[in-house]
């Protein structure tokens, strides 16, 4: 088994010769400017070490990566309420798509998908404005990765709502059948920004060190959520975090994992490290493709699975 100095540079130049780097999110204007040919990666493992390769300090739009964390912050307000207006269950339906919404009565199947996400925004807006609820899963955010130089790209998150049309039919849907407490247009205010936060591959990979130690951050031995909790996230990470694709990663990644339409993806490795990957162009269910390719060849030379003995 080589070191992991060595495994991320060997990905990371094998990445970089590759031709067939997909699509870049043309539907967000802002995300479609990005260089497809950007490519980082990042481990920062449980006992402190932080190895990076390729674009690995360089900020991009999270996008949907950010739901790991509004959903941690959303359960240390609410608990296990939560899934009384939220599923458990993959999706097997694109993260947008309002089709299982109709047939759920406005329960989103996980809160990992658009719908979802929206819910937990929602539940983050108890007793806060749009601006307070934003601020605090900022300071979250920045509080895990120990950075407070992390912001929120204004300008994708003013693209996202320009172009937001199907997060805004989804809202007014789930407000018809009471899952919105709020507003659409504020539970939106709140989704919109959190998916817009930018971050470094770096950054990424800190701020999901905590998952990758059963709940605390490794650095201070501080607990961030209890050890069950972790896990559990985790799980939804496995089963959940990449949409319709999230079967087919769990099968040739086999770590948790989460994506964004940003080209990022956060994956943690139990017990040993918490990975981030950038690659901008995406494959056909919205997942990077060469970020998806690196996390299978490194998790093949490193024997990373959830699944080995």
């Amino acid at each position: 088994m080589p070191e992991l100095e060595q495994a991320l540079a060997e990905v990371a130049a094998e990445m970089a010769e590759r031709s067939d780097r997909g699509n870049v999110a043309t539907y967000i204007p802002q995300l479609g400017k990005v260089d497809p040919q950007k490519f980082g990666i990042a481990a920062v493992t449980n006992d402190g070490r932080v190895i990076l390769a390729g674009d690995a300090d360089q900020p991009f739009s999270i996008q949907s990566v950010s739901k790991v964390f509004t959903l941690t912050l959303a359960l240390g307000k609410v608990g296990d309420a939560l899934w009384q207006r939220v599923g458990r269950e993959p999706s097997g339906n694109p993260f947008n798509s309002i089709v299982q919404l109709e047939h759920e009565n406005g329960i989103p199947r996980n809160p990992f998908i658009n719908a979802g996400a929206i819910v937990v925004s929602d539940v983050l807006l108890a007793g806060h404005q749009p601006r307070e609820a934003i601020g605090e899963i900022l300071r979250f955010v920045q509080f895990l990765a120990d950075d407070d130089t992390i912001i929120i790209d204004r300008e994708v998150a003013a693209s996202e709502r320009a172009t937001g049309y199907r997060n805004f039919a989804l809202a007014n849907y789930m407000k018809s059948f009471g899952n919105l407490h709020h507003e659409p247009e504020l539970a939106l205010g709140v989704y919109f920004h959190h998916c817009a936060i930018a971050m470094s591959c770096r950054q990424l990979a800190m701020a999901g060190r905590f998952l990758a130690n059963g709940g605390r951050n490794p650095a201070t031995g501080h607990s961030v959520v209890s050890t069950e909790r972790a896990r559990r996230i985790g799980a939804l990470m496995l089963t959940c975090g990449h949409y319709d694709g999230s079967g087919d990663f769990a099968f040739r990644v086999g770590i948790p994992g989460k994506s964004g339409v940003g080209g990022g993806i956060l994956g943690i490795v139990p017990g040993v490290a918490s990975l981030a990957v950038w690659s901008p162009g995406l494959n056909e269910n919205g997942n990077s493709k060469l970020g998806s390719i690196a996390l299978e060849k490194l998790a093949r030379m490193m024997n990373w699975s959830i699944f080995a003995p």
